[in-house]
């Protein structure tokens, strides 16, 4: 094994990002926050992802971009990511504009662990008897959190050359704890954003109620995501832990209204993994048809199921009525969402799903399940169906009557769908929010009311 490649095993990827789809919809339509000339900012705040870019994460760019808009420069910096395959032009710019840790080997993080614990012994001293406390516990032993302080020392040098003036991080898993030993180094503040629900499963492993004591603030993607990080953190910290959507474009606003098909054809986009309840779907989608006849399913992603998906289709005989995809560009994701009646997403385990969210913005109902925080965004009977999670006979109710719904009321449900999610995720006034905690002094002492 190489260097580098015992590096990468060191920092493998524990971010599972369910909140995400393959990735969004761009139609390069300018927003109306970035026809506005943003002046000269003189705050610097660096975004840390344990892998960026990747398919998976396309709503971190989307951020990046917004806050950006907003005047405030973004230095992007990962452990890793500088090779991964990625489809998205988009993506390919953010990979040449972001300085990976790992890149380069081991040399550079070495040199910079030394110069730390030569600029100041008892600053590094506090960060590595936390490294170490943090390994208590966890699902890895030591040395992965002294790797973790070594990457930190590198950063450090970064961000102190870039001058950032604060540093926010995506998932409350390693990154998280790099961005905390920045500031124990004597770095900036930071914060970070949980997205759920891998964290949530694994938040004792996780220390997420130390990351959160030492934070500056930290970003709940929606009110539920809040609620389980309320019952990690202290009762002094839950003034700190504010909701932030995920956001879309304004790109989502200038889309032309298309009309749902009547092909009786649904969609589900998503990692082919247990969470998003394939397996089920499957089963319901049998029954479906012979009840109504012919009909199709779109499984538009991949994933480590996959195989034992394929299986399943064979055994059910659905060879002709599902495809899988495999992972495809942004383009593809959203013209699947349109061939589509609905979207359907029986998910067993979720936080709140970005592709839900990119296919009510292009006015397509939603079939879904009562997990987590769809039902802060699903109406039902007005922007789709909400079933019980693994339930099979909800379910395909639930897809007969989507495709038995007559076309206009489809399209008005689409259209109630848009509404209210531009209300609710538009990227930009998102963006306006973390920028406003990442600049202010103190993160105002008051617990959020929901926001309906």
């Amino acid at each position: 094994m190489s260097g580098r490649d015992s590096l990468e095993s060191l920092t493998m990827d524990r971010e599972v990002s369910s909140t995400s789809s393959l990735s969004p919809p761009h139609l390069g339509v300018e927003s109306e926050t970035a026809r506005k000339e943003a002046a000269p900012h003189p705050f610097k705040v660096a975004y840390l992802v344990n892998q960026y870019p990747k398919v998976s994460h396309s709503f971190i760019r989307r951020e990046i971009l917004a806050i950006e808009r907003q005047g405030v420069p973004v230095e992007r910096i990962a452990i890793r990511g500088w090779d991964a395959e990625v489809v998205d032009a988009d993506d390919i710019s953010e990979r040449a504009r972001t300085r990976h840790a790992l890149k380069d080997g081991l040399p550079p993080i070495l040199k910079a662990t030394w110069r730390a614990l030569l600029a100041n012994p008892g600053q590094f001293a506090k960060a590595l008897r936390e490294a170490l406390r943090l390994s208590r516990g966890a699902e890895r032993s030591a040395p992965y959190h002294l790797m973790y302080l070594a990457e930190a020392c590198l950063i450090l040098e970064w961000i102190r050359a870039a001058g950032v003036s604060h540093v926010h991080a995506h998932f409350g898993t390693n990154s998280a704890e790099v961005a905390m030993l920045v500031h124990m180094l004597g770095g900036p503040a930071y914060s970070f954003t949980v997205h759920g629900p891998d964290e949530f499963d694994k938040a004792h492993a996780l220390h997420l109620d130390k990351k959160i004591g030492r934070a500056k603030f930290v970003a709940a993607v929606n009110s539920y995501c809040r609620a389980q990080l309320f019952r990690r953190a202290c009762l002094a910290d839950w003034s700190k832990i504010k909701v932030i959507h995920c956001g879309l474009e304004e790109d989502f606003r200038a889309a032309a209204e298309e009309p749902p098909p009547t092909k009786r054809r649904l969609v589900c986009v998503g990692r082919l993994c247990e969470q998003k309840g394939q397996l089920i779907l499957l089963e319901a989608f049998a029954r479906l048809q012979s009840k109504i006849g012919e009909c199709h399913l779109v499984l538009a992603g991949d994933g480590e199921m996959r195989a034992e998906i394929e299986s399943r289709i064979a055994a059910l005989g659905l060879k002709k009525s599902v495809t899988i995809t495999g992972w495809i560009s942004s383009a593809a994701v959203r013209e699947e969402i349109l061939a589509a009646e609905a979207l359907v997403l029986p998910s067993f385990q979720e936080s709140l799903p970005v592709v839900i969210m990119e296919a009510m913005a292009l006015r397509r109902p939603v079939i879904s399940t009562y997990v987590a925080g769809i039902p802060e965004l699903i109406t039902p009977g007005e922007t789709g169906w909400l079933v019980p999670a693994a339930a099979i006979t909800p379910l395909v109710q639930a897809m007969e009557e989507c495709l038995s719904t007559p076309a206009d009321t489809l399209q008005r449900m689409g259209e109630t769908a848009y509404r209210r999610v531009i209300e609710r995720h538009d990227i930009d006034v998102e963006a306006a929010k973390l920028v406003r905690l990442f600049e202010s002094k103190t993160v105002p002492d008051e617990i959020e009311e929901w926001q309906s």
